[in-house]
């Protein structure tokens, strides 16, 4: 009799070796989700008034304001400023986010999007 499948009591070659893959891009993104973490991202509003820096982990880490934003008599405009640096600086964790996930996933569309989305897990 012949046998169906050709893998008694194992993984097929092929299942086998996307699962090691799987694996390997797993543990690269948990390296590239480190590295991430740890950079800074800063970006300005109002020519360089304002100056908010974002971590990697979404995390407000410094605002800086030229001593001309200051206006007593105009605190929405500077509230304004700050909100569109910091909005900024998250665009570009995103950005870079996106950048390294394409880079790993080889531009395999929503694929890395789904994949970060799992928490660390494969849905293997």
């Amino acid at each position: 009799m012949a046998k169906r499948g050709g893998f008694p009591g194992g993984m097929p070659g092929n299942m086998n070796n996307l699962m090691k893959q799987a694996q390997r891009m797993q543990r690269q993104m948990e390296e590239n989700q480190k590295e991430l973490e740890e950079k800074e991202f800063t970006a300005s509003a109002g020519g360089g008034a304002v100056e908010v820096t974002i971590s990697g982990k979404r995390e407000v880490l410094r605002v800086r304001l030229s001593e001309e934003v200051v206006d007593p008599e105009d605190i929405e405009m500077l509230q304004d400023l700050i909100v569109a640096a910091a909005n900024e600086a998250l665009r570009k964790v995103e950005e870079e986010s996106a950048s390294v996930m394409n880079k790993l996933t080889g531009g395999l569309g929503g694929l890395g999007g789904g994949l970060g989305g799992l928490g660390g897990g494969l849905p293997f």
